[in-house]
């Protein structure tokens, strides 16, 4: 299949948190499917190599190296994708923190009584929560003026489930869940779908400290039916489809990719 005839061939993608995991495994796969991609994220080298990936595939796009949780940074971002090709399509607000920030910003992802007011505002007042909420703000006004869009908010199972820690976490993942509703109810009705991914455990940087859990078959199993972690380019899968014309009339909608977590009342 040449870039051209890809799934969203001929849109403009921007997608968030590209220089690594499922940010970068999404930026890519959107490239090769025939997008013009904008990815960002903080650290620059690692952009340009998915970039550098993307092209090796035929494909063409932009990175702007930025930090979300610097205030004005995603008008920056947005208007740098309008700049360069004049609309958006496609938005995917991905960049957030995990297991491995509980470790760098220790109380993080504690539980409630645990939690400082301090380690509460980086979470949910940093990029994990506002961050999304400045984007699609930034975009929104180019998509209401063409009448057409498809955002995709990544969050996490946790959004649809309680954790017994990581209560800021889970209390901004729930929020990017709830949010995306009340843009698909508010935006549909000029043309813009708003849907959510839900990701499972998956195999990147984000949960590296407890990715080792998977080592042993017991514990793997215990953990999710499918007895194995996700990978990001299974996450960036089901982006893909969101934010094709294949998802249509799917607005509104909370797509758990999650080997089965979800779906059992007890592990066994």
């Amino acid at each position: 299949m040449s870039n051209g005839d890809g799934r969203v061939a001929g849109k403009v993608a921007v997608v968030s948190g590209a220089s690594s995991g499922i940010g970068r495994a999404t930026f890519e796969l959107l490239g090769r499917e025939g997008a013009k991609v904008v990815g960002t994220a903080r650290r620059e080298e690692l952009l340009k190599e998915g970039l550098e990936e993307v092209e090796r595939h035929g494909g063409e796009g932009i990175v702007v190296a930025a930090d979300l949780e610097q205030s004005g940074t995603a008008e920056k971002v947005v208007q740098a994708a309008l700049d360069q090709y004049g609309w958006v399509d496609i938005l995917v607000c991905n960049a957030g923190v995990g297991w491995k920030y509980g470790e760098e910003h220790p109380g993080t992802m504690a539980a409630l009584h645990e939690v400082s007011l301090e380690n509460w505002q980086d979470v949910i007042g940093g990029v994990d929560l506002q961050g999304y909420f400045e984007l699609m703000r930034a975009v929104l006004p180019s998509m209401i003026e063409a009448e057409s869009g498809a955002i995709v908010n990544i969050s996490s199972m946790a959004g649809v489930t309680g954790l017994y820690d990581a209560h800021p976490y889970t209390a901004a993942k729930g929020a990017i869940v709830n949010l995306g509703r009340s843009l698909a109810i508010t935006y549909g009705k000029q043309g813009i779908r708003t849907n959510t991914v839900c990701p499972g455990f998956i195999d990147t940087a984000m949960i590296a400290p407890v990715i080792g859990a998977f080592d042993d078959p017991d514990t793997a199993a215990a953990l999710v039916p499918m007895k194995r972690p996700g990978k990001p380019e299974e996450i960036a899968a089901a982006v893909l489809f969101l934010a094709s014309d294949d998802a249509s009339y799917v607005n509104g909608s909370t797509l758990v990719v999650d080997g089965g977590c979800t779906s059992r009342s007890f592990a066994g």
